[in-house]
């Protein structure tokens, strides 16, 4: 890796520890604030019910920390019916219920991010949990308000860069948190911090990071090859990686709402590990601006609008030489209002509207030059009864997706195509009793093609395949429909969901059978291709209370499933997580918190023909805390202990288990200490 900003990267981290350690000995002349974030709400359900219509997951606070990873995937894996592409421990999105790419929607704060994280597995999403304050996953009906293309789900990444409420009262006041922490498994400094003031008629907010990390460590020897030299350690060559960014943003309150805008970059620069010599240096700097008007009588309760413009590009290096320049660019609308309750019938609309623009200009330029036009109109209504609720969801869009060819490359071709996708959703949820809930949700998503889907011609590295696109490709179509059943008893609770998934024509990468020659090097050719397909699966957990009172031990168990078949040709879809099972005993004591889990993965020996099994592992993990309030700050101490039996582990939805084979296993054994100041 390029070394030139280390030093600033482990004074900040170094300053990070020691703002904790100040702000932990001061008392601070304002009144002490709670930030707002702290209050959890799952925003994904826009009607703020207090019951979900599809399986829900939210992190925050100190369980987001004690989960977080430098990337989403790894944050958000081990979630029930969630895995991770991991791509080496720099690039990894979700997978949802074995879906992945871009049927699982990544947005921030309810707005896309427009990276090229879906674009191939080795693109890393551009945003780092160390400046997330809430993660959600939401399935389901409310899932339209964002895209038809969310088959999978949605992932939403909550901050508090725009404030959405007063933090503070007329006299003014000002919060912040410092984290700091160090890992040993990569040798990663981590720090961040953030600081908000205002009163209650305007906030301020400004937040920084920065992670700085050594290759990482696994229980193997694997073969290393820079400068024309080979060695073997028991490190994942060219896994290190350097991250850092930050953000302004602030908002005026009025009586009836707000409006804040915000400045965000996020800088990142990491091995890709396929290629022991090769790296990617992005950066994505994002403009927002959000507004909304409540209480306005009549038709409309409230309107909420949301503008955002992002600017992303990275470069792919081989031995520190720059070489292919991938740019996208994204502009979005939204505006989004909630209507007057009509009896027991109350609902929100809206519109969206995108246009984004994408080019890649290299030897790797495997796409043309391209323009995606985007506009939706969205409904979510819900309609409570004595016994339950219905929740019904609609999404109308028109999507025009055009190829500008290449002005270097003459394979490309010029063309242009249109889709109208339309998406419909309708869910259910019966009180059958006071500690049990039965759900349903039944929805026909369709999806259009993304450029590359259409357009493609040339060598993604990633794959190590020449990739074509398939020019009369139609719409992605899926019927969907999941059952679940959950129960709660005092601390007891315990849900279980059941789903299958039918693709009539699944975009899929198909092998060709053929060959085709680059300079000199035979590739295996693959072309876009639409399948029949079926996801079958089931998640379950539950949490039983063990001991209560003064001293709480609670048992949490997980299982999740998911078998995954192209019906055409009655094999098994590629990258499907294989059968896993959790269990972890967490206890608390007065200030202290601790937790010992164990994950056990099955093998997954249902693959395509040609494709390598991938072995069962245990993984074993721990963590404790201790909470303290010293002066005018609230401390929270952290130690996590990843691996600790230190397993060699491949991931099964990983595409590197396949073109990579061996070269890039699971992290090690690993301690992560730190330290979190809230004040």
């Amino acid at each position: 890796m390029n070394r030139k900003t280390d030093p600033l990267l482990s004074h900040a981290t170094t300053a990070a520890c020691i703002l904790c350690l100040s702000a932990s000995s001061q008392v601070l002349a304002q009144p002490v604030q709670t930030n707002s974030l702290d209050t959890v709400t799952v925003t994904g359900n826009a009607l703020g019910a207090s019951s979900l219509l599809a399986p829900a997951a939210q992190y925050s606070g100190s369980e987001l920390l004690l989960r977080s990873r430098s990337t989403l995937g790894e944050t958000l894996e081990g979630t029930p019916g969630v895995s991770s592409t991991y791509f080496g421990p720099n690039a990894s999105r979700p997978v949802i219920r074995g879906l992945e790419g871009d049927r699982v929607h990544i947005l921030s704060n309810g707005g896309g991010t427009a990276d090229l994280s879906g674009l191939s597995n080795d693109h890393a999403v551009a945003a780092d949990p160390l400046t997330v304050e809430r993660i959600e996953v939401l399935r389901g009906p409310g899932a339209l308000l964002y895209g038809g293309n969310a088959a999978g789900g949605v992932v939403n990444l909550i901050d508090n860069r725009i404030p959405r409420e007063p933090l503070f009262e007329a006299q003014g006041g000002i919060t912040g948190k410092v984290d700091g922490s160090f890992n040993s498994g990569n040798h990663e400094q981590a720090g961040a911090a953030l600081l908000e003031t205002g009163t209650d008629r305007y906030a301020l907010h400004v937040d920084a990071m920065s992670r700085n990390a050594a290759d990482v460590s696994v229980p193997i020897s694997l073969a290393c090859t820079r400068n024309g030299v080979s060695t073997w350690r028991q490190h994942i060559c060219n896994s290190a990686s350097e991250a850092w960014g930050g953000a302004v943003g602030g908002s005026l309150f009025f009586d009836r709402g707000y409006l804040g805008a915000s400045i965000a970059t996020t800088n990142l620069r990491y091995g890709t590990v396929a290629e022991d010599e090769s790296q990617i240096r992005m950066r994505s700097n994002r403009f927002a601006l959000d507004g909304e008007v409540r209480d306005l009588g009549g038709l409309l309760q409230s309107v909420k609008a949301q503008i955002s413009r992002t600017e992303y590009m990275h470069t792919e290096f081989t031995a520190d030489v720059p070489g292919t320049v991938f740019r996208s660019s994204a502009n979005g609308l939204r505006l989004q209002a909630r209507h007057a309750r009509l009896g027991q019938l109350e609902g929100e609309i809206g519109v969206q509207w995108q246009d984004s623009n994408f080019s890649a200009d290299g030897e790797e330029a495997f796409a043309p030059y391209s323009r995606t036009g985007q506009a939706a109109l969205f409904a979510l209504e819900e309609l409570r009864q004595n016994w339950g609720k219905l929740t019904a969801g609609a999404r109308v869009e028109s999507v025009r997706v055009t190829s500008e060819g290449h002005p270097t490359l003459s394979r490309f071709i010029a063309a242009s195509r249109s889709f109208n996708p339309i998406s419909l959703a309708l869910g259910a949820v019966w009180e059958v009793a006071p500690a049990w809930q039965l759900s349903s949700n039944l929805s026909a998503n369709e999806r259009a093609p993304k450029d590359y889907e259409l357009f493609a011609d040339g060598v993604h590295l990633a794959t190590h395949a020449y990739e074509t696109g398939n020019l009369n490709l139609t719409k992605e179509r899926s019927i969907n429909l999941d059952f679940g059943a959950g129960w709660k008893h005092g601390a007891h609770s315990a849900s279980v969901q059941l789903f299958v998934n039918q693709f009539s024509n699944y975009i899929s990468l198909e092998a060709t059978g053929q060959k085709i020659t680059v300079n000199g090097t035979d590739y295996d050719s693959y072309r876009y291709t639409p399948v029949a397909a079926r996801f079958i699966g089931a998640e379950t957990h539950a949490n039983l209370r063990v001991l209560d009172g003064a001293h709480v031990l609670d048992l949490l168990l997980r299982a999740d499933s998911v078998r995954a078949d192209n019906t055409d040709s009655g094999q098994p879809l590629p990258r499907i997580a294989p059968v896993r099972l959790g269990a972890t005993l967490q206890g608390s004591s007065g200030p202290w918190s601790a937790r010992l889990g164990v994950d056990q993965i099955a093998a997954q020996n249902r693959v395509p023909d040609g494709q390598t099994p991938t072995a069962g592992y245990t993984l074993w993990h721990a963590a404790v805390t201790r909470r303290a309030r010293q002066g005018g700050a609230n401390l929270l101490w952290y130690l996590r202990l990843d691996n600790a039996g230190d397993a060699l582990a491949y991931s099964a939805s990983s595409i590197l288990t396949q073109t990579a084979p061996g070269k890039s296993p699971l992290p090690g054994r690993s301690l992560k200490v730190g330290l979190q100041a809230n004040f």
